[in-house]
């Protein structure tokens, strides 16, 4: 089974008038204000899964500055993830400093089929994932809603690129050490956290978060997956693509060509995933001849 840990879809109202959200929030000014950046909706991820043999994709949002921008966006993931209920796993945007509304607004996405609340974007949304304070509510309800918290991250040196930023190991090592026990996903390779579990004390912090890969190519060499591998263990890592960015079909290819066991292989393209996610392999297997 494959499943695609990181994509991201929007509204056909946000697509058609890309221009009017640019001027409504800064992040996806940042994200998409060149017009070759894509955007897409369910149907056209659906399709690119169809033509790449993907079981299954975690469908995102962004870190909206706007609480009401959350909302209006988390209803589409809903009805998409509703359309498509063997094929799309749907992740909500939260504004953290909405304060108990967007705590309502996370009850509100576990009972709409929601399986996580993500991508988070600290830096955009103008808070820190160190303020345990701010962020303990949240991670309390995201445990009791049984949701999976994805963030993005990045890393504090090399190349700079649109919405870079500034989640950065340092900050992702203070969360997962604060809550050792929800279920985190870090984006990107966690901006190159797992290079420091190297250390056993980051290790044992770690031993619950996953890594997804979305976006590698753009930040690392290939060589990236054997190091961690080495350093980690399979075992973490989650395929993602960041599609529409990426074409998922070369992502699948490259990662198929390099010089890892079949298992290793499996296990990162949709064993880890299907294992946090609680998917059962046989389901997997059905969603992809049962296309809406």
């Amino acid at each position: 089974m494959i499943i695609d840990f990181h994509t991201h879809i929007f509204p056909p109202n946000v697509v058609e008038k890309r221009e009017e959200y640019q001027r409504r929030d800064p992040l996806f000014d940042t994200l998409y204000s060149n017009p070759r950046a894509k955007l897409v909706g369910a149907d056209e991820l659906v399709a690119a899964m169809d033509q790449w043999g993907i079981h299954k994709a975690v469908v995102l949002n962004i870190g909206w500055v706007s609480h009401q921008l959350c909302l209006e966006t988390n209803d589409y993931i809903m009805e998409a993830v509703a359309r498509y209920p063997d094929r799309l796993i749907g992740f909500g945007a939260i504004q953290p400093r909405a304060g108990e509304a967007a705590l309502i607004e996370m009850e509100r996405c576990a009972k709409g089929g929601l399986r996580g609340i993500g991508e988070l974007r600290p830096d955009a949304q103008g808070y820190d994932l160190r303020e345990v304070a701010l962020m303990a509510p949240l991670v309390e309800a995201a445990m009791n809603h049984g949701l999976i918290l994805l963030t993005h991250a990045s890393e504090p040196v090399g190349h700079d690129y649109p919405g870079k930023g500034t989640v950065t190991p340092d900050a992702l090592y203070r969360f997962v050490t604060s809550f050792p026990h929800v279920d985190i996903v870090c984006a990107h390779w966690g901006g190159g956290l797992p290079f420091y579990a190297l250390m056993p004390e980051v290790a044992q912090a770690l031993a619950q978060a996953h890594f997804d890969t979305a976006a590698w190519p753009f930040i690392y060499k290939d060589d990236i997956f054997r190091h961690l591998i080495d350093i980690l263990g399979a075992h973490q890592i989650l395929f993602g693509s960041d599609y529409p960015l990426l074409d998922q079909g070369r992502l699948i290819k490259t990662l198929r060509s390099l010089d890892l066991d079949l298992e290793t292989q499996d296990l990162i393209l949709g064993g880890n995933a299907a294992r946090l996610l609680k998917i059962e392999a046989e389901e997997g297997e059905r969603g992809i001849s049962s296309r809406k």
